[in-house]
């Protein structure tokens, strides 16, 4: 048996598509094996929510009176690249403001929320473009144009970390007791998006996305890329492996998906909700997205000396199912888990994109390429 994405986008359209989440999917698997579930479902929705560090926006603020071509910029007092064109500039999530505990991931998320932010600028003063400084207010309804720009979003998988050393650490996954005490991890598990295409047969540049809690698009392979990590006999990757980089018009997202965050001992982030649609075409592909959280497993590294020795050395794996249960067993010792990403709001991306689909409101995509071979 073997489905089209176009025939699954007819289905949709004339409202007869099924589509379940990956939790609903997982369930169905396991009751009545990959074939049926494949001969009974259309498309698998995913989602995740948790800090992309590697996440930014696009701005382009239109032209003032007189003229200016931006030399340096801040937002609300964080600093913006201003080195591409006149008024077009970039803001990192990770950039920081002299305000503690605020940085470019906050901004992002109250220029998403309709508020107006403070933005100061001086110019090169040339013959074009002659005015030298500017102090405005901006917003989404007075900038041309404001795109969410992420160059590594929605790992594949990613670390598990702990701390073996004698005192805490703080790193971007979180506080760190001493002596292997906590373990912090990120991840929606069998919801991961990637996770439930291994090996990339429909997700590439151009699939269409739920991004931010609007409409976005995969722009190619994210940086750090890898789709030829270690696998487990399922094809599920064992470690980091994929990623993507994402576009999308921040104004038709919504806050509750894009919030700016703040990780002790490490600085600014922003928390990004995406959610991909699996295309159901076969068994296999029934098969990758029945998986279970028992079955993906996630390496253990000692973020006190492996991970910033950048030595390469796991300690071990362990499965979502574990990491969820509140407690794994590292080196013989027992340790406390925690997420700094949120599988219920995963989840709930999840079944948003799905009612998406169910209302006609969201058709699937062809990738022009996949990233399978990259």
């Amino acid at each position: 048996m073997h489905k089209s994405i176009e025939e699954i986008n007819r289905k949709i359209q004339n409202g007869s598509a099924v589509v379940l989440t990956a939790g609903e999917m997982t369930s169905l698997v396991a009751e009545q094996g990959a074939k049926a579930a494949a001969s009974q479902v259309d498309v698998v929705t995913t989602g995740t929510f948790g800090p992309m560090c590697s996440s930014g926006l696009l701005i382009n603020t239109g032209h003032f009176s007189p003229r200016i071509n931006f030399r340096e910029a801040t937002l609300n007092g964080v600093q913006a690249y201003c080195g591409i064109a006149a008024v077009d500039l970039f803001l990192g999530a990770t950039a920081q403001s002299e305000t503690p505990g605020y940085g470019g991931g906050h901004v992002i998320e109250d220029l998403v929320s309709g508020r107006s932010i403070c933005f100061e600028a001086t110019g090169h003063a040339t013959d074009c473009y002659p005015k030298r400084k500017l102090s405005s207010s901006i917003s989404l309804a007075t900038v041309s144009s404001a795109e969410l720009t992420n160059f590594r979003n929605s790992y594949q998988n990613y670390n598990v970390a702990v701390n073996g050393s004698e005192r805490e650490i703080r790193t971007y996954l979180g506080v760190l007791k001493p002596d292997l005490a906590n373990a912090g991890f990120s991840g929606s598990g069998e919801f991961s998006p990637l996770i439930n295409d291994p090996h990339f047969r429909t997700i590439g540049t151009g699939t269409k996305i739920f991004l931010g809690g609007g409409t976005g698009w995969i722009t190619g392979p994210g940086t750090q890329h890898c789709s030829n990590p270690r696998r487990s006999p399922n094809g599920v990757p064992m470690e980091g492996a994929g990623t993507i980089s994402v576009r999308g018009d921040l104004r038709g997202m919504n806050p509750r998906y894009l919030r700016g965050i703040w990780i002790s001992g490490y600085g600014a982030s922003l928390s990004v909700g995406i959610g991909i649609p699996i295309p159901i075409l076969d068994e296999e592909m029934a098969s990758f997205t029945g998986v279970p959280d028992s079955d993906i497993l996630a390496p253990v590294v000692d973020y006190s000396s492996d991970y910033p020795e950048n030595n390469g050395k796991i300690l071990g794996h362990v499965s979502y199912k574990e990491l969820y249960s509140g407690e794994i067993t590292v080196k013989g010792k027992r340790a406390k888990t925690f997420s700094i990403s949120s599988r219920r709001m995963g989840e709930e991306i999840a079944g948003e994109l799905k009612g998406w689909i169910e209302r006609r409101k969201f058709t699937l995509s062809t990738a022009a390429e996949t990233l399978k071979s990259l």
